[in-house]
This record gives C-alpha cells, sequence and structure tokens, in this order.
C-alpha cells in the first residue's frame, strides 16, 4: 500500500551576519520501507532520532529533500491541487498530545467533522450524523458531541482524535505517540481500540513509539530508527527474540522485566 524509497529530511545549519550553509541536520537520512494493506508498522527509536519527521513527511507536513513516497501506485510528492487534495483524504495523523492538537474553541462535534466540511463530502445534517456515529464508534456518548475538549479526560480527547482522524475514511494513518502521554491505565483501552478499528476498517497504521513493550502487542513488523536510518527492520517477534544491532538491543534491555534484572547493552556511539 505504501512505499518509501531512499526518503531524506535534511534542515541546512546557517551562520554568520550573512547566513552561510554550514552543513546539516540528518533528520530523516535514506529511509526506505513499506507498510500493506491492513498491517501495522512499529517505528520506534529514541526522542530525535527522526521518527515524527518521518511520519510528517509522509504525509507531506514536512517538505522532502529527496526520494520518493508512493501510496497505492501514485507517487504523493508528484501530485498538486485537486490530485493532492482527494489523495490526503486517504492518509490521517493522530498526535502524540491530543489536547495540544485539538482547537479549544470548537466543539467535539466540529472537530470531528471538521474534514468533511473541508472536502464538501456531506451536507450540515449528514455531518452531525456522522460525528455521533463516530463517537459511538471510539467509546464516547455521542450527547457530550457539543462539549469542547476541556471538558475530557487525556484519554477522552485521544478517542476524540482518532475519530476526527477517521472520518474522512482513511486507508492509512500515522500514529505518532498516541498513547505516551497517557496514564497507563488508559493506555491498553486505546490500543485496543486501534487494533479494533484497523480490523473492522481494513487500516494501514505506521505506529510511533519508542517503546518498544508498545509496538510487540500492536504491531505485525517493526522498523528501528537511530540518528535517522533505519538500522534493523523485520517481523516483531523475531526482532523481540534475536535483535542483531547494539542500539535494539539497548532498547529491548530498557523494558522493565517484574522480578529480575537484565544487563543494558550501550547504545552505538554517535561517532561511529
Amino acid at each position: 500500500m505504501l512505499q518509501l524509497e531512499s526518503l531524506k529530511v535534511w534542515f541546512p545549519i546557517r551562520r554568520g551576519i550573512f547566513p552561510r550553509l554550514v552543513g546539516h541536520v540528518r533528520a530523516v537520512d535514506g529511509v526506505s520501507l513499506n507498510v500493506a494493506a491492513g498491517e501495522t508498522l512499529g517505528l520506534v527509536g529514541e526522542s530525535g532520532c527522526g521518527k515524527t519527521t518521518l511520519g510528517r513527511a509522509i504525509l507531506g507536513l514536512q517538505k522532502l529533500s529527496s526520494g520518493r513516497v508512493v501510496f497505492q501506485g501514485v507517487e504523493l510528492n508528484s501530485l498538486r491541487g485537486k490530485a493532492l487534495r482527494q489523495m490526503r483524504r486517504n492518509l490521517q495523523m493522530v498526535f502524540q498530545d491530543p489536547y495540544s492538537s485539538l482547537n479549544p474553541r470548537l466543539s467535539v462535534q466540529e472537530l470531528i467533522t471538521e474534514g468533511l466540511q473541508e472536502h464538501r463530502l456531506l451536507g450540515a445534517e449528514s455531518r452531525d450524523e456522522a460525528a455521533a456515529r463516530l463517537m459511538l464508534e471510539v467509546g464516547l456518548s455521542p450527547e457530550s458531541r457539543y462539549r469542547f475538549p476541556h471538558e475530557f479526560s487525556g484519554g477522552q480527547r485521544q478517542r476524540i482524535c482518532i475519530a476526527r482522524a477517521l472520518s474522512l475514511q482513511p486507508r492509512f494513518v500515522v500514529c505518532d505517540e498516541p498513547v505516551s502521554a497517557l496514564d497507563v491505565s488508559v493506555q491498553a483501552q486505546i490500543l485496543n481500540l486501534l487494533i479494533e478499528l484497523r480490523q473492522k476498517h481494513q487500516l494501514s497504521y505506521l505506529f510511533i513509539s519508542h517503546d518498544l513493550s508498545v509496538l510487540r502487542l500492536i504491531s505485525q513488523r517493526i522498523a528501528v530508527m537511530y540518528l535517522g536510518r533505519l538500522v534493523e527492520y523485520g517481523d516483531s517477534q523475531a526482532i523481540m527474540d534475536e535483535p542483531l544491532h547494539p542500539y535494539t538491543q539497548a532498547l529491548i534491555a530498557a523494558i522493565p522485566v517484574p522480578g529480575r534484572q537484565r544487563a543494558k547493552p550501550q547504545a552505538p556511539s554517535k561517532l561511529a
């Protein structure tokens, strides 16, 4: 469904009174991967490794330096105007912080149906019905659709974000650490909801996380990202059982194991 070919996102470093280019920050440096229809691909790495930048680049929210994003056989970075607008309906994103990603001045119904209104897909009455249906689907009461984001808990706000992402009936969703800002008791509920929605709607996810224990539950395959590059990529169970790269080994060693201690391999040097 989705293929990334040698994707690069480099940010220029300029210095001096008359800024001159002295180098680049290689946030994403030659990443190639694919996501099949109905699959969840987990993308794991430490903060600053380029995970979120990669997710934003796929959706066109971050300009590419080079490379190709191909979705259902169509190269997204070659589309313009109406064709790009129509294709973007198929790709959505669930952000890490549900509160900051919701406009506090809009009601839940307005937030969920904002995309429908922008793309002029339904009339006002049909949009209201769609909002009620989507709220039920994510486990919220439709009666609360006239309330505002600050009136909900963190887990409920993330459910609103998921409903908004589903409103345009996408085929591919980037989940950018959607449970990291939530209480542990709520994380499992949101993960189970995402799994149910994937199965029901045949969605494909790129699930971004810094926690391999979360990806083990939700992903069929895992890609490990370090300093802008993929250092390991394969079946989830194989990576968890027999990690090959020292950085992957360090991530697995960091997972809490009740009742016993594990040695923590050192992550590879940034100069290596």
